[in-house]
């Protein structure tokens, strides 16, 4: 009964939604402040009946209900409670009703918190977010009904994919999910701006705070992924440019841009037509990344399905969405006159050499991704674009952005002169070359790729420090330090951010530069060497988890004659799911990881065991904290939350102020 009273409230939402798109647009044309209304009831409405029916299916895990089709394919009574309820998102199906839920919440959060918008503004807001609702409304119900029954339930179910069965996949794609579908408020934004021919200083900061958010949560699930990737799949590493890997960061990367250019829009109303279009894009790639996950055309071990007519269906909401909103923007796009102008050299300048890096480097992503669609299509040729590729095309970008940031950070609106933007800054380029040519001089037969690392790293994070400082004034230190607490949490949430990438850049370039590696037969007993760590194999023991089988090995890892620790990893088989995965054994430390894997056993006796040493692993994601808590900074200043400038009345395109 309650599942069919799940399906019910998806039914009942979808129907919310189309009066929610309809009646809102059509009163902000007329001037019906009634009809302008029902957007507000109708959000709310439309979420609780979404969050009542993925509590529904979620109960359906939870009770191992296998009279429906999807508990079926995705759950096991055996399987730990918490794969259970991660199951309910651990498919397609599941996954779909999971994006519709935050999308009804990001409208909901419109209506809640958008009081100090327009009317007009607000129901055309509200209006275009619903559009993109009906839309997923109708796909789910119509091509991925997660309430499909069963006839003839089985006694029991196929259980979850083995490799999703971890405590990272419970968060990671929640945070993912947020992010994705946090970019359809900047997108709903952007579309009623175009419908109303209005873009100023206000809308700049009413963007700002629902691109911000969503640019947050995808930080952080982006880093989840990449934490559970390193030490959940067994290969060693962190990023492997996989094409949902990067469904993931292109969005990110033009949020980013877009974050930087709305800056220009609220202070010096630039970049107007610029922003409408990163907004479009945002939202854009994010529907491009759930074509790429659920369609089966690109191979991935991220996908949630392999079907080519659902594939087809999400292809024409990229299509109808995008090309709607980018003919929109073609008409209305020379209304929309920028107000200030700037010098060559400037803050302006600065975020739109910001702006063009991040873009192209998206852009190098986002060929590199859909290349070998593109070859198999046109040329009969099947390709594989990978790391090499990715990362000779993509790292130039990202060293240029290190080296702009700090400068760009420090120039002043309108006008400035770079040689005094640089003059706070000479003595941390000074410090960032002589620790990265003191680093040269200490490794040997390496790469320049760490040194390198290390000087943009610190540029970026002792840049940071400066700017920070910068803004307190002049004056004694104990002064400064007085003015420092109380700038607002924007300029704290900006250098925190800032520091986090540049943490983030080195520790990547540290990574790559000085990682060991070992990979060889070890037999119980053998002990060998691994860049100055005694590798010990001790045991090899079978052993029975919850619904798996397991051979773990004993390793102990020794500092001369000294024990530093003692590692297990596994090798398991899923019965049910008859799927192996491989456990890595990892001692995390600040400095480095010790990384450990066990094999297959070997025909001549022994086992395939590899090892890795990984210095700063731990420092990538404790960027990403850092960037994201630099984030949750800016979105916690009051200005933004509330969006003050809101209060004042937005004045159409190409208006002329008051005297």
């Amino acid at each position: 009964m309650i599942v069919e009273l799940g399906h019910f409230a998806l039914i009942l939402a979808f129907a919310v939604a189309i009066v929610q798109m309809v009646v809102p647009f059509v009163g902000a044309h007329k001037g019906w402040n009634g009809w302008m209304a029902v957007a507000d009831p109708a959000a709310t409405v439309q979420f609780l009946l979404v969050a009542f029916s993925f509590a529904a299916l979620t109960y359906a895990f939870v009770t191992s209900d296998f009279s429906l089709q999807l508990v079926v394919l995705n759950s096991h009574t055996a399987k730990p409670l918490i794969y259970k309820i991660t199951g309910v998102w651990g498919n397609h199906e599941g996954s779909l009703l999971l994006w519709v839920l935050i999308l009804t919440l990001f409208g909901a959060c419109a209506s809640w918190f958008g009081g100090n918008l327009p009317p007009t503004l607000r129901a055309r807001v509200l209006a275009v977010q619903a559009s993109v609702a009906v839309a997923f409304f109708a796909f789910i119900l119509l091509t991925s009904n997660p309430f499909l029954r069963l006839a003839v339930p089985p006694f029991d179910g196929q259980d979850l994919n083995p490799l999703l069965q971890d405590p990272g996949l419970a968060f990671h794609p929640p945070f993912l999910y947020l992010g994705y579908v946090g970019l359809s408020m900047s997108f709903s934004f952007a579309v009623a701006a175009l419908i109303e021919g209005r873009v100023d200083a206000a809308w700049g900061r009413w963007v700002r705070p629902w691109t911000l958010a969503a640019w947050l949560f995808l930080t952080i699930g982006i880093a989840l992924g990449s934490w559970w990737a390193y030490y959940e799949l067994g290969w060693g590493g962190f990023w492997f440019w996989d094409p949902v890997e990067n469904a993931s960061f292109m969005p990110w990367l033009i949020a980013a841009a877009l974050l930087h250019s709305a800056i220009v829009v609220e202070k010096r109303e630039a970049l107007k037509a610029w922003t409408i279009l990163l907004a479009i894009l945002a939202f854009g790639f994010s529907l491009i990344g759930a074509f790429i996950v659920r369609s089966g055309v690109l191979t991935s071990v991220h996908a949630f399905a392999n079907d080519p007519e659902r594939g087809v269906y999400l292809l024409a909401i990229t299509g109808i969405f995008m090309g709607g909103a980018l003919t929109l923007f073609a008409f209305r796009a020379g209304a929309m006159e920028a107000k200030g102008v700037f010098s060559t050299v400037s803050r302006e300048t600065g975020i739109v050499a910001n702006n063009i890096l991040l873009s192209v480097s998206c852009f190098v992503v986002f060929v590199g991704t859909i290349w070998p669609l593109v070859a198999e299509m046109a040329f009969d040729r099947k390709l594989s674009v990978g790391p090499p590729f990715f990362n000779a095309a993509f790292s130039p970008f990202m060293v240029a952005i290190a080296v702009v940031m700090p400068i760009a950070a420090l120039l002043p609106w309108k006008r400035a002169t770079l040689a005094r933007a640089m003059r706070p800054l000479w003595g941390v380029l000074a410090l960032s070359l002589a620790v990265a040519l003191l680093v040269w001089a200490m490794q040997t037969g390496r790469s320049a790729l760490g040194p390198v690392g290390v000087a943009l790293g610190l540029w970026v994070v002792l840049g940071s420090a400066v700017d920070l400082w910068s803004r307190a004034g002049r004056g004694d230190i104990g002064a400064k330090l007085r003015r420092l607490t109380r700038l607002p949490r924007a300029d704290w949430g900006k250098a925190v951010a800032h520091a986090g990438m540049g943490i983030t850049i080195f520790a990547v370039a540290a990574l790559l530069a000085w990682e060991s590696e070992d990979i060889r037969v070890a037999r119980e007993g053998d002990r060998y060497d691994v860049a100055g760590f005694g590798i010990e194999l001790r045991e090899v023991r079978n052993l029975e988890g919850p619904n798996y089988l397991s051979t773990m090995a004993e390793i102990g890892v020794y500092r001369g004659d000294r024990e530093v620790t003692t590692l297990f990893p596994e090798k398991r088989d899923y019965p049910v799911a008859q799927m192996p995965t491989t456990e890595a054994a990892i001692r995390n430390g600040v400095l480095q990881d010790i990384y450990v894997v066990i094999g297959d056993p070997q025909v001549g006796g022994g086992w395939a065991v590899r090892t890795y040493i990984k210095p700063f692993a731990n420092w990538i994601w404790g960027g990403c904290i850092i960037m994201a808590l630099g984030g949750a900074l800016s979105l916690s200043d009051r200005r933004y939350r509330v969006a003050a400038g809101a209060r004042k009345a937005a004045r159409p395109v190409g208006a002329v102020p008051a005297e």
